[in-house]
């Protein structure tokens, strides 16, 4: 058996590594991506986020996605909520640097992305599987893998990353991951030809139906094919497709609609059915000695929302910058990993929950599918800040949140945390908008809230600097002039008398720094990190 070593070795060229084998190439290291298919090969997972593309831009690679003439994604339309009659939304209400996305065709995209980490630097070897990884007083030190379906090679690396995508070669491996008990869900999918598209705007969107035992989705594709695939409880669905067969109940699936059977009335099933269960995951750990899973190799969550590539291609943007700072600086390695993990967990965890509350909040119809995916008072014990949090915090980029919660029926225990958050936040507004002199305010830590030197994300790697923390959020990276702030915001001084201290010791011109720490402080404030009081 050969060996050889590099610095990187990326398990899957899908979008998670070859994302991360861009990065990583475009700052000097030597990369190896082992794809175990030759591409382009089939995939689905076709509706793109317009936070995607702000990474797609950064990596170089959206002016080749523009280029390839994919259906432009303005939003979405349901039949979802309270009533069964038709909605949507639309991207540019509060994105409007990205305000639509792309219904791609994935092997096309794929490949562009492949093709994309190898103009970069990356060495990609196609039809390359790894059989396993290599050990090291429990430390991985690179992979064994075959080639061209003989060879049999083992190539060291300083970290090994896992996008192998949900066959989770190291999550299956190190027993970490744990399955979703609310997303129990089976999908059944196949590409149509002829299908009618919506109409003028939403010709463009995605079709999401709920019906009796689930829900469809309908992606226009810029082939002439529409992706569609239903989503049913996964013992319902085993049960049926045992005794009806799969196309048979892909039929009766799509039969059982109203709007998603007109589009495809004229349509005709050109590839699929395929069938895919037990999807919903999530590892225990995304680091650990000489590894970092990204993409599905660590989580998926539902394809409700079209999360998928979006946590790939965000969670390598983080994946290498983790992996950039650990090989760069040993010193800083645990805490980048540290960091890592929390800024993951927390994006799986907003669209985690977005999409319990959106399942659970579905009225159109009444069946077991959606009594068994209801959220009751008490099962989800949110305070006003979780429910904040964890419903409306990625609205910036994401930007649909509200507008899907807003169409269905939330548990009240939630609605209420959720509106007393939002008359909080607006009273401190309010507070903070009508001091004469807000220099004389007295500034405060909240309770809970700490100032720690820990990793930070900063220009695509992970450094050394300051943050607040507090338990259950993500941490809030501060400068040293606002960690000194928060140093100095004991409850026995202004903020003037802070400002005119700190000027002293920084040698700074108070005049400027007043307002620095005046914005600063309202900042913290209103997101309840700093607590105010008048003297």
């Amino acid at each position: 058996m050969s060996s050889s070593a590099v610095d990187v070795v990326v398990i899957g060229g899908g979008p998670a590594g070859s994302t991360t084998a861009t990065l990583l190439a475009k700052r000097g290291f030597s990369v190896v991506v082992l794809e175990r298919e030759t591409f382009p090969r089939e995939h689905v997972g076709e509706s793109l986020l317009p936070a995607t593309l702000q990474v797609l831009d950064e990596i170089g690679v959206l002016p080749a996605i523009e280029a390839e003439g994919f259906v432009k994604k303005w939003g979405a339309t349901m039949v979802w909520g309270n009533h069964g009659e038709p909605w949507s939304w639309y991207f540019k209400e509060t994105n409007k640097t990205y305000p639509h996305a792309y219904q791609v065709w994935r092997p096309r995209f794929d490949e562009i992305l492949l093709e994309h980490a190898e103009h970069q630097g990356a060495e990609v070897l196609q039809g390359a599987a790894v059989r396993k990884v290599v050990l090291e007083d429990d430390a991985v030190r690179g992979v064994i893998f075959s080639h061209g379906g003989v060879e049999t090679r083992q190539l060291n690396a300083r970290i090994v990353v896992d996008a192998s995508g949900q066959a989770a070669l190291l999550a299956r491996q190190f027993e970490l991951r744990e399955w979703d008990d609310f997303f129990r869900n089976l999908a059944v999918y196949g590409y149509f030809e002829g299908a009618q598209q919506l109409e003028s705007p939403d010709q463009g969107n995605i079709f999401l139906e709920s019906y009796e035992h689930g829900w469809l989705w309908t992606i226009p594709l810029h082939n002439g094919l529409a992706s569609v695939g239903t989503v049913v409880d996964r013992d319902f669905g085993a049960r049926v497709i045992r005794q009806q067969g799969l196309e048979a109940f892909f039929e009766a699936q799509i039969a059982a609609t109203d709007r998603t059977r007109a589009l495809l009335a004229p349509a005709k099933l050109t590839k699929g059915p395929i069938a895919v269960r037990d999807w919903s995951y999530c590892a225990k750990r995304f680091v650990g000695t000489g590894y970092v899973l990204v993409g599905d190799a660590a989580c998926f969550v539902d394809p409700l929302f079209s999360t998928g590539v979006h946590l790939a291609v965000s969670a390598a943007y983080l994946a290498a910058a983790y992996v950039d700072a650990a090989l760069r600086d040993a010193t800083i390695a645990n805490a980048a990993a540290e960091t890592y993990g929390n800024l993951y967990r927390t994006q799986y965890r907003h669209f985690h929950q977005l999409a319990k509350l959106f399942y659970s909040g579905n009225r159109t119809v009444e069946s077991y599918f959606w009594e068994a995916r209801r959220l009751v008072d008490g099962e989800e014990r949110f305070t006003p800040r979780e429910a904040f949090v964890h419903a409306v915090s990625g609205q910036a980029p994401q930007g649909y949140e509200r507008s899907v919660l807003s169409k269905g029926a939330l548990p009240g225990e939630f609605a209420n945390s959720l509106e007393a958050t939002e008359r909080e936040r607006a009273a401190r507004k309010q507070f903070v908008e009508s001091r004469d002199d807000p220099l004389a305010l007295i500034p405060e830590m909240s309770s809970g809230v700490s100032l720690e030197r820990t990793a930070v994300l900063s220009n695509g790697t992970f450094e050394w600097g300051l943050a607040l923390r507090i338990q259950g959020r993500d941490d809030v990276p501060c400068s040293d002039i606002v960690g000194a702030l928060c140093k100095n915001a004991d409850g026995s001084r202004s903020i003037g008398e802070i400002t005119s201290a700190l000027a002293t010791q920084y040698g700074a011109d108070a005049s400027e720094l007043e307002a620095v720490l005046v914005q600063a402080t309202k900042i913290l404030y209103l997101d309840e990190l700093l607590e105010l009081r008048a003297p």
